[in-house]
């Protein structure tokens, strides 16, 4: 069988192979758009040294810096939280 004779439906849907931490999420958000830890800080108010700790998750982050965060980056807030959060699975549960 040659590859044109595979039919499309015969293909399985990749499945999500990497999980992406929330801060991990902050960080990607962040350098998606070009900023420093430090401009960060400047926006939002939180201290470069506390960014940098939630980007390597060993500070929880909590609902009002995921706001304020949020509110810096020009996101909402569950794309923060809940980075790995799959909608379309949870909509067929």
């Amino acid at each position: 069988m040659t590859i044109g004779e595979i039919k499309m439906n015969e293909f399985k849907k990749a499945k999500k192979t990497v999980e992406v931490s929330i801060g991990n999420s902050v960080r990607i958000l962040r350098e998606l758009q070009e900023l420093s830890q430090n401009e960060l800080a400047l926006i939002s108010g939180i201290p470069q040294s506390t960014l940098s700790a939630i980007e390597h998750d060993k500070v929880k982050l909590g609902v009002e810096r995921a706001k304020v965060l949020a509110r810096a980056l020009k996101c909402h807030p569950a794309v923060i939280v809940f980075p790995g959060w799959d909608v379309e699975q949870e909509l067929v549960a």
